[in-house]
């Protein structure tokens, strides 16, 4: 996160969990596959929001898990 906040110090706010980062959102874009991001509660995700787009530039999850957890799902080269 050090070396993202020098490279990025005033475009974007760092946070130290998932739970803060999602707060009133209007969307998550996934951009790793991590595995701290591949079993994520989404239930607790999508309440915590304020919209419901979810973009998985990873293909790390399945389209009618998150459809069932009410967002709607977007992701590339399916």
């Amino acid at each position: 996160m050090a070396e993202a906040k020098a490279l990025l110090p005033d475009t974007i706010q760092l946070v130290d969990n998932i739970e803060t980062a999602v707060q009133n959102a209007d969307a998550i874009v996934l951009l790793t596959e991590w595995n701290q991001y591949r079993g994520l509660n989404l239930g607790n995700i999508r309440s915590a929001m304020q919209g419901n787009a979810f973009v998985d530039l990873r293909n790390v999850y399945e389209r009618d898990l998150v459809q069932r957890h009410g967002f709607v799902y977007t992701c590339v080269g399916r």
